[in-house]
């Protein structure tokens, strides 16, 4: 991804800082799923694990993603909650969450979660960094521990403690989240505070030639990037999910007939891959990937 299509990227974002947290239409309980099932005794902290959306309206937001990346969708209730448990083949890769004020005019949004051996020691550390616990931990059967934070710029992200174990660093599947990546007012400052935080290794990206696009990697991989915000006023901080997807064109069709828009036209990226941004019907915004020649990693010389 060169400059100009991650400036595109972040003009396309428009997000708010606030969330609204409540509960979805009744529907039958279910069981709240493990991230590996059964338990995996592997671990990789400042890998990103989970996400959630939290939407204005629930109905819509599933319909989307079931319909557009084939994912599957059941219903748990938690905490007095009804909790939407998105999967792709089989295994959970993300949560829905109904916004408690959905009359705002707020987009949308979706939070993805990090990984952390000590959860609390994670949380300790964000204030000390210059950032904001917004949700404090909570437990969820097989899950593990949650929580919500934002950053120095006043992005919010999650912090998981898993009990199953963490997903193993395999190549991520079509459906699966592929990266994330962070849009900053200062990508120094940024990538310092995620470095205290999750104990990042931060490095320059060397496909943009730009000292200003930087790598957050853990244990030897590449877990997301930063980069910094047009100088616009409508432009604001967070963070982009990225998923795989098998035809990029094919999945871009879908998304008008399903309410969706799309936010950044597809075009060429790094490693030949090509890519592009989409909007549900709610306002989340995610971006897709598809491996074309060298994309994918197992691939490349």
């Amino acid at each position: 991804m060169n400059k100009t299509h991650l400036h595109r990227l972040a003009t396309a974002l428009a997000f708010t800082t606030m969330l609204g947290i409540g509960s979805l239409p009744s529907a039958k309980a279910a069981s709240f799923p493990a991230l590996n099932n059964p338990s995996s005794a592997e671990t990789h902290p400042g890998k990103i694990v989970w996400a959630e959306l939290f939407t204005s309206d629930s109905a819509a937001a599933t319909k989307f993603y079931t319909g557009v990346f084939s994912w599957t969708a059941a219903t748990v209730e938690q905490h007095g909650e009804t909790y939407t448990v998105f999967s792709n083949g089989g295994r959970p890769v993300a949560g829905l969450r109904q916004r408690t004020n959905t009359t705002s005019g707020h987009p949308s949004r979706w939070i993805h979660y990090v990984s952390v051996a000590n959860i609390d020691s994670a949380l300790s550390t964000v204030a000390k960094a210059g950032g904001e616990v917004r949700a404090p931990a909570r437990k969820f059967p097989s899950m593990g521990s949650l929580a919500i934070a934002t950053d120095n710029e006043g992005s919010p992200f999650g912090i998981l403690q898993s009990t199953s174990g963490d997903v193993a660093d395999n190549e991520p599947t079509n459906g699966s989240w592929n990266w994330c990546h962070l849009f900053v007012k200062n990508p120094k400052n940024a990538a310092d505070f995620y470095r205290q935080v999750f104990n990042y290794d931060v490095t320059p990206d060397s496909r943009t030639g730009s000292g200003s696009e930087l790598l957050f990697s853990s244990g030897g991989v590449n877990r997301g990037g930063v980069s910094v915000l047009p100088n616009r006023e409508d432009a604001k901080p967070g963070w982009l999910g990225v998923i795989r997807v098998a035809n990029l064109d094919e999945t871009l069709a879908q998304v008008p007939t399903l309410g969706g828009e799309v936010m950044v036209a597809p075009h060429d990226a790094a490693f030949g891959s090509r890519f592009a941004v989409i909007a549900d019907p709610t306002g989340g915004t995610v971006g897709l990937v598809q491996y074309i020649d060298n994309a994918n990693p197992a691939n490349r010389p």
